[in-house]
């Protein structure tokens, strides 16, 4: 049911016009000024409020000023006499979403006021589904609303309450910490330690005494004794990234923590208890490390009771405006760039590009584009993805005399234009414009050559 303030100094005409709206369905309230109407909109949730326009004391333009202060999508109706319709204008210039004209029929006010509801119903609907997108298409850092990235989304709900592990699984630069950072913040065990460890980043002594700690003298150079990750993470979470680099001999001591949540420090014989839930990451395949016996099969089940797939940059390029406005917005708030903005044409680009280091690339990316980029703007010349490489140290460059081959009064702007679009033509008309193997010539993409072809004019040659 609809709920509509009428407001009025006239008793008479709040009671007629009140059980003309009753009748029709509404719920109806009703003040004689315009304090009184100002109160009710504070404490009822109200669709739409009628006014007149001559009233003592607060008249209708003033009160739609305080309307729209208190709710600045909330209707309002505007009732006057047929003198008095340029103030009405001025009323709906003003913010009012309609006006009436005395005398109207009951027809045409019914007629307004449902058009006016149901106006203020559509705003309502919108927001709940802009809030909706916007907690569907971000979560815990990580951007999109491809389906893919819902089914992400939706596990990391339903897993983050409890304290099962989790085994995330991805390329690189896939967002698998986020994930991890993700369903920590959403659990019980938030107000605690979220620790992190790259298991590919230390040899195997040293991980050793990083996740488990050492007593003094345990090894040489073991001056004191220092706690281990788990210890630290005690009622946290313990984020091991890289799993699938962990030592055998390592496996069957971290086999141990996940059963029975004991372990003893290097060179130290107490047993420690800690509760701790574990959350791992790989880009490997653990079933194949499994049967290549490099993995422990029962070490793999105990980590994999939860599996987060995630999918790489290519398989969700429908995310990419998401992401790019996201990093885009990111990178002017970190490097002070207010007016940083991104042209249509480089959006196009990056869509087109293959990003074998996924999302992260794409981010380092955005970031070396919007340092480099002229006038705040990201043009497609400012995109250079990572998977594009130069090699500033080749040997042919070592005895290159630039003087001698370009003019000094030469622009570097068409040099650059002149350089690019003849090796574009060359490699071209080399390779019979098979654009796959000129592109593999020139050490580019075949999405990057076409954008270029484009960008100079070069037409496709037919066979």
């Amino acid at each position: 049911m609809h709920a509509i303030l009428v407001v009025d100094d006239q008793p008479n005409y709040l009671i007629v016009l009140s059980e003309l709206l009753r009748d029709e369905g509404f719920e109806v309230y009703t003040a004689g000024n315009g304090t009184q109407a100002l109160g009710i909109i504070r404490e009822v949730d109200l669709d739409l409020v009628i006014s007149d326009m001559q009233m003592p004391g607060m008249n209708g333009m003033e009160l739609l000023e305080q309307v729209k202060k208190i709710d600045g999508d909330m209707p309002v109706l505007i009732i006057t006499a047929y003198a008095e319709v340029g103030k009405a204008v001025a009323a709906m210039q003003a913010g009012a979403y309609s006006y009436l004209a005395k005398p109207f029929s009951n027809d045409e006010l019914i007629i307004t006021i449902k058009k006016a509801v149901s106006h203020r119903s559509l705003l309502r609907e919108n927001i709940r589904l802009r809030k909706e997108v916007q907690k569907r298409s971000s979560f815990g850092g990580m951007v999109g609303k491809n389906p893919r990235m819902k089914q992400v989304y939706d596990l990391i709900e339903k897993v983050s309450p409890t304290p099962a592990s989790v085994l995330i699984t991805g390329e690189s630069g896939t967002g698998k910490e986020l994930v991890a950072k993700a369903i920590h913040v959403n659990s019980p065990r938030e107000p605690f330690p979220f620790i992190t460890v790259n298991c590919a980043a230390l040899a195997e002594n040293l991980l050793e005494s990083e996740l488990f700690g050492h007593e003094k003298g345990a090894f040489t150079g073991a001056a004191s004794m220092r706690k281990g990750r788990f210890e630290v993470a005690d009622k946290g979470t313990i984020f091991l990234d890289e799993i699938g680099e962990i030592p055998l001999a390592l496996q069957a001591k971290l086999l141990r923590v996940l059963q029975e949540r004991s372990f003893e420090r290097v060179g130290g014989s107490k047993t420690l208890t800690v509760d701790v839930r574990i959350i791992s990451a790989t880009n490997k395949d653990l079933r194949e490390e499994v049967q290549q016996g490099r993995f422990r099969e029962d070490l793999f089940y105990r980590l994999n009771v939860i599996h987060v797939a995630l999918p790489a940059l290519r398989d969700r390029m429908d995310d990419m405006p998401l992401l790019v406005e996201h990093f885009v917005g990111k990178c002017a708030e970190n490097h002070g760039k207010e007016k940083l903005e991104i042209s249509p044409e480089a959006l196009r680009l990056f869509g087109t590009l293959p990003w074998d280091g996924n999302v992260r690339e794409l981010e380092n990316t955005i970031e070396r584009a919007a340092i480099l980029c002229n006038n705040d703007r990201i043009e497609p010349e400012d995109v250079q993805p990572e998977s594009v490489t130069i090699d500033k140290g080749a040997s042919w460059t070592q005895d290159l005399n630039i003087s001698q081959i370009i003019p000094e009064e030469v622009k570097l702007n068409e040099v650059l234009y002149i350089v690019e679009e003849r090796m574009l033509l060359e490699a071209l008309e080399s390779t019979g414009y098979v654009q796959a193997r000129a592109a593999e010539q020139l050490g580019i993409t075949k999405s990057l050559l076409q954008y270029k072809m484009k960008k100079y004019g070069i037409k496709k040659q037919r066979s």
